[in-house]
């Protein structure tokens, strides 16, 4: 018996693995976009027969001390084991929700992991069982720049007008930042009202980290135009911008993007158009404007999963989001003939979500079992305080 299975040997998704794929399944590390952490402890090793086995009897010796949580982008060697799956923000809530779990093991990357830990009780340890599960697009904005950005819009005379808004895609730290300057959090399913609501507030935004999502938010969502839109690129001087052009902007967009749902292109749609007669094309709105623009439905991970639900059988449906979603809904929705391909050619994981692979899961449960608590995710009390006001500030959107 084997426990990992090939990403694309059950279903074909028209996809072939390149070397440019996103490191097929995280086996290898990325210095530009990991934290280049290794975990204590000896791994099992993943050809271990035994590996299920192994991580239901350690995670049926806990019983109800351990929660595990599974975002969608989860391999399903390891979605298996969830107690409940969703996107980052439901999954911090649903731990929020189980006051009587001792252990929330994140089956997600690091700054899931710390939203959780913000929003669960001090007396709860949350885990995440490789602490080299990063995030690119998180990572992409640090704090120290978030701050440099601050005093250029404060020495152009706008900071008073600025209200920024944050991806749930992004760092305690940039978080706290954000709940200490009056703004908001916002999920792909909620940037519309999150972006209305800071209108209220003032005249302008800063949207972190991701360009993309505020990008289309704003002009798709909200009827603004490109023109509308800077983009501030940290690594120049004073974000590459003048202070008549932030002046001039009603939303400042951080350099920031997910490096799985950027690779997808106009040319990715039309090409699946030509392949498919038919087709409809579904895309995360972390996707580039353009491809946003020529999809026929736009969406948050969720929304996908809904939409798919919903949609007759014999539709066919081409999704651009990360590939392991896309192939368990190829599998679920096989039975209703509902055809369901990836929109890109080439293999498109998210590395660092692949890092929470089966010998990671069950070295954690292993390890908990034991009384041994591994892989603590903790946020400071300064940092949890801040970036918690801004949450909360989320959660009481009409």
């Amino acid at each position: 018996m084997t426990t990992a299975q090939s990403p694309v040997d059950s279903v074909n998704l028209d996809v072939q693995p390149t070397p440019l794929a996103l490191l097929l399944l995280g086996r290898e590390a990325d210095p530009r976009s990991e934290r280049g952490v290794e975990c204590p402890g000896d791994l099992p090793s993943p050809s271990d027969p035994d590996l299920v086995e192994r991580a239901r009897a350690a995670k049926e010796k806990l019983g109800d001390k351990v929660f595990v949580l599974g975002h969608h982008y989860q391999r399903d060697e390891v979605i298996q084991f969830a107690d409940v799956t969703g996107d980052s923000f439901k999954l911090a809530r649903d731990a929020a929700a189980r006051p009587d779990a001792e252990y929330i093991v994140f089956c997600g990357v690091h700054f899931m992991a710390e939203s959780a830990d913000i929003l669960t009780t001090d007396d709860q340890k949350v885990v995440l069982p490789d602490l080299a599960a990063g995030c690119s697009m998180a990572d992409m904005a640090t704090a120290e720049q978030v701050a440099e950005c601050w005093d250029v819009l404060t020495e152009a005379g706008i900071a008073e007008q600025v209200v920024p808004v944050s991806y749930m895609n992004s760092s305690a730290d940039i978080k706290a930042f954000t709940g200490k300057h009056g703004g908001t959090i916002c999920t792909s399913s909620n940037a519309k009202r999150a972006l209305e609501w800071a209108f209220e507030q003032g005249e302008k935004i800063l949207f972190l980290p991701d360009q993309h999502l505020g990008r289309n938010t704003a002009v798709r969502d909200m009827g603004l135009s490109l023109d509308d839109c800077v983009v501030y690129n940290p690594h120049k001087p004073n974000g590459g911008l003048t202070a008549e052009q932030l002046r001039d902007a009603k939303m400042i967009l951080w350099r920031g993007h997910c490096s799985v749902h950027g690779r997808f292109s106009l040319e990715s749609v039309e090409d699946v158009r030509a392949r498919i007669p038919g087709v409809n094309v579904l895309v995360h709105p972390e996707c580039k404007h353009e491809v946003v623009a020529a999809a026929d439905y736009v969406g948050s991970t969720e929304h996908i999963i809904q939409t798919l639900e919903a949609a007759p059988a014999g539709s066919k449906w081409a999704i651009g989001t990360e590939l392991n979603l896309v192939r368990r809904l190829a599998n679920r929705f096989a039975a209703e003939d509902k055809e369901i391909v990836f929109l890109d050619k080439t293999v498109c994981f998210c590395s660092t979500m692949n890092r929470i692979d089966l010998p990671h899961l069950v070295w954690t449960l292993e390890s908990l079992a034991e009384g041994k608590l591994v892989n603590q995710i903790e946020v400071d009390r300064e940092t949890e305080q801040f970036a918690k006001l801004a949450l909360e500030r989320m959660l009481a959107l009409p």
